[in-house]
């Protein structure tokens, strides 16, 4: 029986990465089926709305959405349409992996760290908004819930469980924040001595980022709320060569939703150029996700060779070459 899976292209370079990246999911013969979906600007050009029911109904269905880019304006214009499908379908736990591949920019050598962040609530929806009419006082609430916290602390020490992983380490601001951070940290701090089978530690989030730039290696699996995690979770990326590198998912109990967490590039959209690893990553944790776990593999391994062997590279990974070249060899090594 084939997997059906709502596919949103994306704004900018959305659709030139996601064309490369299903070339590749077609290469594994795993029986994909796609639903094509708008959201973003090429929606709000469409369909006049930037998340149109239709597509959250595919989503909805399919339970799985592999989903380029989408352009969020900064500071005025439309909210977060990440965060509007976040929301909506309860997709409590942002998982970002990053690892070292040899050939890249990374900084180290050994990075393999999972930042799993809480994705519902807290500082980053920024809740409850205001600002005076003379603009000089600006307000938002931070919300954190017991739930919320158990939830995603959880989840993080059962992937870890699951994956084999040794340790995990909560982040938290609590020494100031004594009420919101401090109530996650309470909890992260319960739920751990439920796995005695998984090393615990508690670090506050400035201390952290110091410690990810000094000695990333004491770091295997990070738990943490939405901001500080939105925030962890790229400084990682830059461990190991940037964005570019960066798969994301987005987890709930019915539905899950696999991304690049890069922007859209508009500056380089339709040059053809754009690299496409990121998103081809989170096809791969998709595909992991619904049970591929070999096929899941043979995309990293041959990502992993392409890379090593400097094949027709795109220009941020030193090479000249164009994305579907990129695509390529990554293919070939399939």
């Amino acid at each position: 029986m084939s997997q059906k899976i709502t596919v949103i292209k994306g704004d900018g370079i959305g659709p030139e990465i996601m064309d490369a990246t299903l070339r590749v999911l077609d290469h594994l013969h795993l029986d994909f089926e796609y639903e094509f979906k708008a959201a973003g600007l090429a929606a709000l050009e469409q369909y006049d709305e930037l998340l149109p029911a239709d597509t959250l109904d595919a989503i909805a269905a399919n339970h799985i959405c592999l989903k380029g880019p989408l352009t969020t304006p900064v500071g005025k214009g439309f909210s977060s349409i990440n965060v509007a499908l976040r929301r909506h379908f309860n997709l409590y736990a942002n998982v970002r992996p990053v690892i070292t591949f040899e050939g890249t920019q990374a900084r180290y050598a050994d990075i393999d760290i999972l930042t799993i962040r809480e994705n519902t609530e807290g500082a980053y929806l920024s809740d409850g908004q205001t600002i005076n009419e003379a603009r000089t006082v600006a307000e938002s609430k931070i919300v954190v819930t017991r739930e919320a916290s158990e939830n995603i602390v959880r989840y993080a020490f059962d992937i870890a469980r699951k994956a084999g992983r040794k340790k995990v380490t909560a982040v938290h601001k609590a020494n100031i924040m004594k009420t919101t951070s401090g109530l996650f940290l309470e909890v992260a701090q319960e739920v751990a001595k439920e796995y005695p089978d998984i090393e615990f530690n508690t670090l506050i989030v400035d201390n952290t980022c110091m410690q990810l730039v000094m000695n990333p290696a004491q770091f295997d699996v990070i738990v943490t709320t939405n901001l500080f995690g939105d925030i962890i979770s790229d400084l990682c990326a830059g461990l190991v060569g940037g964005l570019g590198m960066a798969p994301g998912a987005n987890i709930g109990q019915e539905v899950a939703m696999f991304e690049a967490v890069h922007g859209s590039a508009p500056d380089i959209a339709g040059k053809k150029i754009a690299n496409p690893t990121a998103l081809i990553l989170a096809a791969a944790m998709m595909v992991e996700h619904l049970g591929h776990v070999e096929a899941a593999g043979r995309i990293r391994q041959a990502i992993k060779a392409t890379l090593l062997a400097k094949d027709r590279l795109t220009g941020d990974l030193g090479g000249t070459a164009h994305t579907a070249e990129f695509t390529d060899a990554v293919i070939a090594r399939l």
